[in-house]
């Protein structure tokens, strides 16, 4: 894998004398994390502020860059080692069993630690459930997937939710289930609306599908295009742009038979040009020119494309993708992937009007210059070409986005929702869901948070004759998530302030301070004993009220049932040749290895999930006893560092305050009092007031590179939803040059 390339700063010098003592350099103030000799004398204190001396003008990426790769190779060698034993396995069972292993090993560093999962709350609704992709993949199951959705003018009880999904549970796989779901709502006198208006918390930062891997910008873009592929509301995978496509005897060719007459048009709808195979290589291109990190995805198993994004070859047509002629795009790889064709629903593999690009400024190869004022490709949403179902007729950063059905659309006649509707909402208001669920606004349902939840269990239903509140005759649990959002800790923070404002959410640590938190984060043990020291259930209570603190939790990075052995496989686990039967999940194997690791973790409940077993729902992470035991091995080891922890004299961290929201800031109350009384206050949470949603997102994930990354600790903000059927697509971003490294303060 290529290391990330990184956007280049306003300057590379070094305006302060002791910025070279930072996290770019050793000083006697910052050792190597490998020093085992205590130095002679003690490290002289800078009382200086982090935030003045760490500043981006004085930023070295050079010397950052061969950090972080120092800094990965000790933290992630042995996942590495282990995950590519995986990945050059053959048989795909065996190949499933030691991923299972490999995420053992990353679990166990303590850098990356589960969170949550994007469900199980409490919520109300009018749609009827499958009526969108359930696929866990690509973005079918998310935006992509609301133009079909069957939204009713009713509000749904649980047991209407739970018949209609026994019958869908009896059709799938039919292809009658969806007209079946509208027949049902006229049998009982429900209208089915054409609009959706719902919340959104993030604005795109492009409208560039192939120029980010973020899904804050994947998903609003994905309305805009249409795949080669898709999946229908029964999860079968049915044609896109493309009408069929084959496989060549060795899994090594795909070959894609486009439909004809699909259009290219503006976002006024004016139609230019058609779409043809030669634009899925310019999209392909195009991702590899721009986003490298969202190219990687396909490094390695698409013929040529790691060498044509390390330099070897500057010729993108020597990549395995081409324009057999108009109407056929071929892609060979370089080794068997038979998850390929579950990918095509995700942006990397999106076709772009290479005559647009190019008409705003867009160039190739050695010629791409995104900072050239000529080229305005993607930098709103009026400056690309669509091919997909909506249209966005309206966007007002940080207020609304509107998307109105495209009339151009190849299917146009079976878009059920021909507008929808997203409303900013920066959560300072805890109560405007269930306001404008009452007054409409909202018009298809919304999880309950913990205020809505409340307002929910005290607002009668208007003439319900059993005088039933909202929660009692409508509410339900929605089922278990597919995204994992992680814990991060900043194993090599440079940044003390928001890096595209300087003056906001500065940190308060001083020069020794910051130096010693980073030597911390970079100890195994330090890193565990924050893991076991996080109260995950009482800080998700804050949001989903106290019955419901577990529902949401996930304790592995891989979904543990995302999917499960065909065969009987045999593995060596530490030494012990192992059999799991057909039929195993991911979760069982990686539980096996935790254990044989000795590694004090829950990741699997053989009986959740009704005994089917599962990865949610429970907490297997949080032990104090434990977390106080890794600390003591920490201060041993970080003691002949020359760094001193004790109550008197504590390791402190940075967490950017959500002081802007009541329950987030509760949430983060949590963090510190948990962490804080499990470590004996010897660690201190630092809670660095952010004052508006948008200074809190630029300080954890707007900046898109680890240098910029304005904290220590950073809860449950980031993750990974998978881009297709395999444990790859979530442990790839985990790879050195994986898009998930940033969060960690690499590179």
């Amino acid at each position: 894998m290529m290391k990330r390339i990184l956007a280049l700063l306003l300057a590379l010098v070094m305006v302060f004398a002791l910025a070279a003592c930072g996290p770019s350099g050793t000083t006697e103030s910052n050792p190597p994390a490998d020093n085992t000799n205590p130095p002679e004398t003690a490290a002289p204190v800078n009382d200086t502020l982090a935030a003045d001396v760490y500043t981006q003008a004085n930023f070295d990426q050079a010397a950052h860059d061969e950090e972080s790769a120092e800094i990965y190779d000790k933290v992630f060698g042995e996942f590495n080692e282990y995950y590519a034993k995986a990945l050059a396995e053959i048989d795909p069972d065996i190949r499933l069993g030691l991923m299972a292993v490999a995420e053992a090993k990353l679990l166990e560093t303590g850098a990356v630690t589960p969170a949550i999962h994007n469900a199980g709350n409490y919520a109300i609704s009018k749609t009827i459930p499958h009526t969108q992709p359930g696929v866990i993949w690509g973005m079918d199951g998310s935006w992509r997937g609301y133009k079909n959705l069957l939204i009713t003018d009713h509000w749904l009880t649980p047991d209407e939710r739970t018949e209609l999904t026994s019958k869908w549970s009896e059709l799938k796989g039919t292809g009658t289930w969806f007209d079946w779901a509208k027949q049902w709502a006229a049998d009982k006198g429900y209208a089915l609306q054409d609009s959706y208006t719902l919340a959104y918390t993030s604005d795109p930062q492009t409208w560039d599908a192939l120029a980010t891997y973020q899904a804050s910008d994947g998903e609003p873009i994905s309305l805009t295009t249409e795949p080669l592929l898709r999946y229908n509301s029964e999860n079968v995978q049915e044609g896109g742009l493309a009408e069929s496509y084959d496989v060549s005897e060795d899994g090594l060719t795909y070959t894609f038979h486009l439909r004809q007459g699909v259009k290219w048009v503006t976002y006024q709808g004016t139609e230019v040009g058609e779409v043809k195979a030669d634009d899925f290589v310019a999209g392909m291109q195009h991702a590899a020119d721009s986003q490298p990190a969202l190219a990687s995805l396909l490094a390695g198993v698409l013929d040529n494309l790691s060498e044509y994004l390390n330099g070897e070859i500057t010729d993108f047509a020597e990549v395995g993708v081409r324009a057999v002629d108009d109407y056929t795009v071929e892609y060979t790889l370089a080794q068997p992937a038979p998850w390929f064709n579950t990918l095509v629903g995700y942006n990397i593999l999106y076709p772009m009007s290479r005559s647009y690009y190019e008409s705003q400024g867009g160039k190739f190869g050695a010629d791409f210059n995104s900072s050239d004022t000529s080229y305005v490709y993607g930098s709103d949403a009026q400056h690309i070409a669509y091919c997909g179902p909506y249209l966005v007729s309206n966007y007002t950063r940080q207020n609304t986005i509107t998307y109105t059905a495209n009339p151009s659309y190849w299917d146009a006649a079976n878009v059920q929702i021909k507008t929808i509707t997203f409303r900013y909402d920066d959560g300072t208001d805890p109560t405007r869901t269930w306001d404008n669920l009452m007054d409409g606004t909202y018009n298809a349902g919304a999880g309950l948070g913990a205020e809505n939840l409340e307002q929910a269990k005290k607002t009668a239903v208007p003439d319900d004759p059993d005088g039933k509140t909202y929660f009692e005759k409508y509410a339900y649990v929605s089922t278990a998530g597919t995204g994992s959002w992680m814990n991060w800790l900043n194993l090599d923070r440079y940044a003390y302030a928001n890096y595209n404002d300087e003056t906001q959410v500065r940190s308060s640590l001083t020069v020794t301070q910051a130096d010693n938190a980073r030597a911390a984060m970079q100890n195994q043990n330090f890193r565990l004993a924050f893991a076991f020291a996080f109260d995950r259930a009482s800080w998700n209570a804050i949001s989903r009220g106290e019955d419901l603190k577990n529902a949401r939790l996930i304790n592995s990075f891989v979904p543990g049932d995302l999917t499960s052995t065909t065969k009987e496989i045999k593995l060596d686990i530490n030494g012990t040749e192992t059999a799991f039967p057909a039929g195993t999940y991911y979760g069982e194997i990686l539980q096996a290895q935790i254990d044989a690791d000795e590694f004090p973790v829950k990741v699997w409940d053989p009986e959740g999930n009704d005994g089917a077993g599962s990865s949610f729902g429970f907490d297997g992470w949080y032990n104090p006893d434990t977390a106080a035991a890794y600390l003591d091995k920490a201060i041993e080891e970080l003691a002949a560092e020359g760094i001193e922890i004790s109550a008197e004299n504590p390791i402190y961290l940075d967490y950017p305050h959500q002081d802007y929201s009541t329950s987030g800031a509760a949430m983060d109350q949590v963090l510190k009092n948990s962490v804080e009384s499990a470590l004996g206050g010897r660690v201190v949470i630092n809670l660095v007031p952010c004052g508006s949603s948008d200074n809190q997102t630029y300080a954890t994930y707007y900046g898109g590179t680890g240098y910029t990354a304005n904290y220590d600790v950073y809860l449950a903000g980031n993750g990974w939803s998978p881009d297709y059927g395999d444990p790859q697509t979530y442990l790839d971003t985990m790879l050195d040059g994986g898009s998930m490294l940033v969060t960690l303060g690499l590179y």
